[in-house]
């Protein structure tokens, strides 16, 4: 694979997570993008194209991710993912906190 392999740091600002929706529109940007993009927590890393891999790592609101593109437009990839992660709410700021965990 051909150029750079770049990671950032993200943290999760979306108060419901990153639960279908917003793993939906990430994977569609990821996507768009020629490089592979994965997405890691805790030393687990999925495949940034999937919304059901991204919905496996279990992101609540304040989780750490680490995003990481390789290929000719990682930059970019990287760039893009990111401020989607930090700007992504669906008017769900409006819907108050999360619920917590049944159980």
């Amino acid at each position: 694979m051909n150029g750079d392999t770049l990671q950032q740091k993200v943290v999760i600002t979306n108060p419901q997570g990153l639960h279908m929706r917003p793993a939906t529109a990430f994977a569609q940007l990821a996507g768009s993008f020629q490089s592979s993009v994965q997405v890691g927590k805790g030393g687990k890393n999925v495949n940034g194209k999937s919304p059901l891999e991204l919905i496996f790592l279990n992101a609540p609101c304040g989780t750490e991710l680490i995003i990481e593109a390789s290929g000719p437009d990682a930059k970019e990839a990287v760039k893009a993912l990111a401020e989607l992660l930090h700007t992504i709410r669906f008017d769900e700021e409006e819907l108050g906190p999360p619920l917590p965990p049944k159980g």
